[in-house]
């Protein structure tokens, strides 16, 4: 029943700003920019990097997410992973995977806060994040905080719903942030890491986000795919912008 209400609500803030797309001359996923055929040799190149890459992680990481999750179920017990409900390619939803970061009832604790610090509603509206998210746990800050929590999303990447490199995946709320742009981002597979991680992440607006997005499915390339991932490599150790 979830997962029809998000399809619904998805459908219709697409067709709110296809409307407003048309009028502002911006690609929507009924109106994309043509693709030529050295473009669509570079994204079979860069899904087999992706797959190829996801392999190699996996097997690599997996002492450490066996350690992970010996950890997590002894201090916060079940469940170990979550899925979100995210939007991909061309608009469709899959189920983005994660170590658990937050406490069980976490939509109610969110409410709650809200509801009792109202001057904070901005700051979620804008960022659809807090800086002090009294969701989550105090393991949960320091997975984030390293992004060790996002390292399950390799099999998403196994799965052809995510790639290495791409728009961070968003939810059906944040659509209307989107704007006219919204095409741009449903043209590729969100990503793992992208422009905006490597610039900030969260210490950038929800606009500068957006922008970078927009910059990074026009010009994207396999070179500039590998630099990202060099890049993230110190952004996520300077822990800068996460949390």
């Amino acid at each position: 029943m979830r997962e029809v209400d998000l399809k619904i609500e998805l459908n219709r803030s697409f067709e709110r700003l296809n409307g407003a797309s048309r009028s502002s001359e911006s690609p929507t996923r009924s109106n994309k920019l043509p693709r030529s055929a050295g473009r669509v040799l570079s994204d079979w190149m860069k899904l087999g990097l992706d797959f190829t890459l996801a392999c190699l992680g996996l097997i690599l990481l997996s002492p450490m997410i066996a350690m992970v999750v010996i950890i997590l179920l002894v201090a916060q017990g079940r469940p170990i992973f979550i899925t979100q409900k995210r939007i991909g390619k061309d608009g469709v939803l899959f189920p983005c995977l994660k170590f658990r970061s937050m406490v069980n009832n976490a939509s109610e604790a969110l409410s709650q806060h809200l509801a009792s610090n109202p001057h904070l509603r901005a700051e979620w509206n804008a960022n659809r994040k807090l800086h002090d998210d009294p969701r989550v746990t105090p393991l949960g800050r320091f997975l984030r905080k390293s992004s060790i929590d996002e390292i399950p999303q390799l099999l998403n990447v196994l799965c052809g719903q995510m790639s290495l490199v791409g728009p961070r995946p968003i939810v059906a709320g944040e659509v209307e942030l989107y704007g006219p742009y919204f095409g741009h981002y449903t043209m590729v597979r969100p990503g793992m890491t992208g422009l905006w991680q490597v610039s900030g992440r969260s210490d950038t607006s929800y606009g500068a986000r957006v922008e970078l997005d927009v910059r990074y499915v026009s010009e994207r390339s396999i070179w500039g795919d590998i630099l990202i991932m060099l890049k993230t490599i110190p952004a996520v150790l300077q822990t800068r912008g996460s949390y």
